[in-house]
């Protein structure tokens, strides 16, 4: 059970008409016309948390999707396949993140590791235990990161987070977009030449 709750947004209210000569009817009839809309307030319509999560799920994957294209149109030698999938939190469905790509990279110490890249609409703390993220902040904000992963010991199809890259799995994260467009190309690019191109990103 979500502790938030969610209502639509209303729709933008057109221009006011021409003010109507309200006077002129009271001074003939002795009433005053009202509209009906002056007397009777909309009613706010509450969202479930299924419609919630699903309007944050298709941003987040178109979110997701122009990221892609962002990274492939960098370079012709640099790419990365689109895998678009996301996931809202339980107790905040208006939060989640979206898995944009994959890949694997080189490092000092590690060799061919799988990496995943996500965008999150919230800002956490993300550490080494089960819960991944801590201190997660309700404010719609935007962190992007990157994750070493690993075959799933019970489901070796779904990978899973590898803990035994940098204490944490964690390669990198930032609010920034530039820094992490320029993070994710390093990862994927495949020679020193490329390399020193994206390190000029400003």
């Amino acid at each position: 059970m979500s502790m938030f709750r969610y209502y639509a947004a209303k729709p933008k209210a057109p221009p006011p008409a021409a003010a109507k000569a309200i006077h002129t009817n009271f001074l003939r009839t002795g009433r005053i016309e009202r509209e009906v809309e002056d007397w009777v307030p909309e009613e706010r319509r509450f969202l479930t948390e299924a419609e919630v999560a699903a309007r944050t799920g298709m941003r987040l994957e178109n979110a997701g999707r122009t990221t892609h294209q962002r990274l492939n149109t960098f370079h012709a030698r640099i790419r990365f396949p689109e895998i678009i999938f996301h996931k809202t939190l339980a107790q905040a469905p208006h939060l989640g993140y979206v898995h944009v790509t994959a890949s694997k990279a080189d490092f000092a110490e590690y060799k061919d590791v799988t990496w995943g890249f996500y965008i999150a609409n919230f800002s956490a703390e993300i550490t080494a235990d089960e819960t991944f993220f801590h201190r997660i902040s309700p404010r719609y904000s935007r962190m992007y990161f990157a994750v070493a992963m690993k075959p799933g010991d019970a489901a070796p199809h779904r990978p899973v987070l590898n803990r035994e890259v940098r204490g944490n799995g964690l390669l990198f994260k930032t609010v920034d977009p530039t820094t992490a467009l320029r993070n994710v190309l390093m990862l994927g690019a495949p020679t020193a030449d490329l390399r020193r191109i994206v390190e000029a990103i400003g």
